[in-house]
């Protein structure tokens, strides 16, 4: 075999796994809740709903926290607005009214979401641009002070149920589904789930994933040479908070209930918590991490009570000794790396 032909074979070896690995996911993704019935566990259709949902919120933030290198602790601010969005369109719809005096209300899946994306994202540019001019410790701390503002605005809305929330009676619409079957609603949130990650992996292999990387490594250098990167990370931003904003519509359809909970800066951990612990600048980490650290939370909570004295040793072990998180660690058992 020739050195050339020895190249190519080691090169396809790690892709063809890459492939096979997602592939096992993808079949495994959709039997999931066949097999569970099968074996007489229907509850866990809907823990691998808030799964998935919750990989799309931290597959989101890690746009900008893995590529982007931007350490957002306001990330809930857009997951709660964009379920604040399902929950007022819904509550305007009842009420037969108009959301400001012309905004009619609506429960139709495909109006209320793209309705919770482009008001997170709205959101997310405001508070992007203010924050960018700063880096380090102040970017942190200003985009946790805007989510602490967004929460407090929304304890004080008694309108929209203030701190007990606001209940959403019915799922929303997809045209003749059941959207209250939680299989059928688990497949919907599977779809999006996986258009949300092909879009993330076509913008991280695109020109701009490959400036954002460069910010994110030098961005003194990336500005020598002529690259604006406020502009790039801006938009990486606003593109990390619309993801964000999808999540929590379909949180809010989830759980049919949306409160201030949604918007507080624990929530923002969370989701960070999930990216580190599913490998930080992977584009299944998040994934890893939100399957590990909802289930987790699951099993734990059935012992006892005070199950984050549990978790705490847990997620150390994980991040000490996995060395790039959970998706680092199949990478080296040789089950295949979601690179880059």
């Amino acid at each position: 075999m020739s050195d050339d032909a020895i190249t190519r074979t080691h090169a396809a070896t790690p892709v063809l796994g890459r492939i096979i690995a997602l592939l096992v996911l993808a079949v495994a993704l959709i039997a999931l809740p066949f097999v569970v019935k099968a074996l007489g566990q229907p509850a866990l259709v809907p823990l691998a709903t808030r799964v998935l949902i919750y990989a799309i919120a931290a597959a989101s933030l890690n746009l900008a926290l893995g590529f982007g290198g931007m350490v957002s602790f306001g990330h809930a601010a857009f997951f709660g607005i964009g379920g604040y969005a399902v929950g007022i369109l819904y509550r305007t719809l009842m009420d037969d009214a108009l959301f400001l005096g012309f905004i009619p209300g609506t429960d139709q899946l495909l109006v209320t979401l793209p309705a919770a994306i482009l008001v997170a994202g709205l959101f997310a540019c405001i508070i992007g641009a203010l924050s960018l001019r700063t880096s380090g410790v102040q970017f942190i701390m200003i985009t946790l002070a805007f989510a602490q503002m967004l929460f407090f605005l929304f304890v004080s809305l008694k309108a929209y149920g203030g701190d007990d929330g606001m209940t959403i009676r019915r799922r929303n619409a997809l045209f003749d589904l059941n959207t209250r079957d939680d299989t059928t609603f688990y497949f919907i949130c599977l779809v999006v789930a996986a258009l949300v990650f092909l879009v993330l992996w076509r913008i991280v292999g695109s020109r701009f994933g490959m400036v954002l990387a460069g910010i994110r490594q030098n961005e003194r250098r990336m500005a020598a040479i002529g690259i604006a990167p406020y502009r790039y990370k801006l938009a990486a931003f606003v593109i990390s908070g619309m993801g964000a904003g999808l999540a929590g519509a379909l949180m809010a359809n989830y759980l049919r209930f949306v409160s201030p909970d949604m918007l507080h800066w624990t929530k923002s951990g969370e989701l960070m918590i999930m990216v580190i612990l599913g490998g930080v600048g992977t584009l299944l980490g998040p994934l890893l991490g939100a399957a590990a650290l909802v289930i987790l939370e699951t099993v734990l909570t059935g012992w006892t009570e005070h199950w984050q004295l549990a978790l705490g040793p847990i997620l150390l072990l994980v991040v000490l000794f996995t060395h790039g998180g959970l998706n680092g660690l199949i990478g080296r058992l040789g089950l295949g790396r979601s690179a880059p």
